[in-house]
């Protein structure tokens, strides 16, 4: 899974008031670990690479996240609750579980 994060700069260069409040508390809720990617949406350059992500997937609010998972089309949450609800606070499955306890263990093997 693939998350990016589009944040803005408005045009007077001073940064979205909305989108601090949400890296904030990805830092204080120790979730921006799990982001992968943040691009700016500088209004003041219409070809920035945020600004070129919200055309693609035709997002007219900031901040906002795109989730791309292994087979899936991408997701997009406009709402910060929403995103940290569906995304970062789902339960893992025992599969995804053992999946990732195989990869970082390489010398393992099934019975």
């Amino acid at each position: 899974m693939k998350i990016t994060l589009v944040k803005k700069i408005l045009k007077d260069g001073s940064p979205c008031a909305k989108c601090g409040d949400v890296l904030n508390k990805l830092e204080e809720s120790g979730h921006m670990d799990r982001i992968d990617e943040v691009l700016v949406a500088d209004e003041r350059d219409p070809d920035s690479p945020g600004i070129a992500l919200a055309r693609q997937y035709d997002v007219h609010r900031a901040p906002f996240f795109v989730v791309e998972r292994e087979g899936q089309e991408p997701e997009i949450y406009t709402v910060y609750l929403k995103f940290v609800r569906e995304v970062l606070e789902q339960e893992t499955e025992e599969s995804d579980e053992l999946k990732e306890m195989m990869k970082d263990n390489p010398d393992l093997d099934f019975l």
